[in-house]
């Protein structure tokens, strides 16, 4: 059962990291329809243009790991998101060829902007999607989905893509700040404030959708004594919330980027709270889902040594390419 709870632990990490790393340069093609000039563009194109790839490396990592750890929640996920899950795909791959060939365009510039924009856009919708409908939960039956292929397509889900746009457009935002300085940076501030705004109401509205929407939700929230772990959460949030109002009206360059993280890490630690101890909500345990305790025992062995190979030269990249972006920089 520990190693069953470790590979748990490694897989929400992993999510956790994709959802930071890739989700703030995601969230750099959702705020650039409001910055149209093309110099501006290019500098927050080159603040990304050396992590991106790697950024990605975690939704490969968590997707290995769950299909290594729990192969079980990786058959009903798969059947049951399989057109979001396609559509995220294509979304990343046009978004990665308009980054690289708008970088080397002169007529077509505009064109692969707004491909860059839709691109980003569609990922960010639809990995919101998968997350809401994994959340409202899947109907199993004999550990088998037992829905249709369109049963993701329903409001929470869509509220959930929308609220994971909202999410990675204020860590683009926030991430930017770090990157530039002058007049970009001044109206990259006064655009973090209206987002943790949005942010804040998406958060709100799904949590109190979630409970709602169904009675069995409703009845694990408020009968099992859930609520109270829970009760200290959106206290938190409105705390790191004025943090946030208060270091952009500072002028802060570090710190609405860690008050980001720190909203994300709050509402992704309430939602894990909500689910535990389900592997599948509210079907199938963590205990019930896993694979053979040999097996993953096995791959355990290569997790322990793969992950501080990535998480390494993820800290050595960010640390090289350190430091503000500068007018005229080329991204190649």
């Amino acid at each position: 059962m520990e190693v069953t709870f470790a590979w748990a632990a490694i897989i929400a990490f992993g999510l956790f990291m994709y959802v930071v790393l890739d989700g703030f340069d995601l969230g750099v093609g959702l705020i650039f329809p409001f910055f149209p000039d093309d110099g501006e563009r290019d500098m927050m194109m080159h603040a990304i243009a050396p992590v991106w790839d790697g950024n990605e490396t975690w939704l490969v990592l968590g997707g290995a790991a769950l299909y290594g750890a729990f192969p079980v929640v990786y058959s009903i996920a798969l059947s049951a998101l399989y057109l979001p899950i396609i559509f995220m795909l294509i979304c990343l791959i046009f978004r990665g060829v308009a980054f690289e060939i708008r970088g080397k365009a002169n007529r077509t510039k505009n064109l692969w902007s707004l491909a860059f924009i839709a691109g980003s856009a569609g990922a960010s919708f639809f990995q919101g999607v998968i997350l809401g409908t994994y959340l409202h939960g899947i109907p199993v039956a004999n550990t088998h989905f037992a829905g249709d292929a369109f049963f993701w397509l329903q409001p929470f889900s869509l509220l959930s893509g929308l609220g994971l746009m909202a999410t990675y457009a204020l860590l683009g935002a926030a991430w930017l700040v770090i990157k530039t300085e002058g007049d970009l940076q001044r109206r990259l501030h006064s655009l973090v404030g209206p987002l943790t705004l949005v942010l804040l109401v998406f958060m709100i509205a799904v949590s109190v959708w979630t409970p709602l929407s169904d009675p069995q939700i409703a009845r694990r929230w408020f009968d099992s004594g859930l609520l109270s772990r829970l009760v200290p959460v959106p206290f938190l949030v409105a705390i790191v919330a004025l943090l946030m109002f208060r270091a952009v009206r500072r002028r802060m360059h570090i710190a609405p980027f860690i008050l980001a993280l720190a909203l994300i890490l709050l509402g992704y630690l309430g939602l894990l709270v909500s689910i535990w101890p389900y592997a599948i909500p509210y079907s199938l345990t963590l205990v019930d889902a896993a694979a053979p305790r040999s097996s993953q025992v096995f791959i355990l062995v290569g997790a322990v040594v793969i992950l501080p190979v990535i998480i390494a030269y993820t800290t050595a990249g960010y640390w090289v390419f350190r430091g503000k972006v500068v007018g005229g920089a080329q991204y190649h």
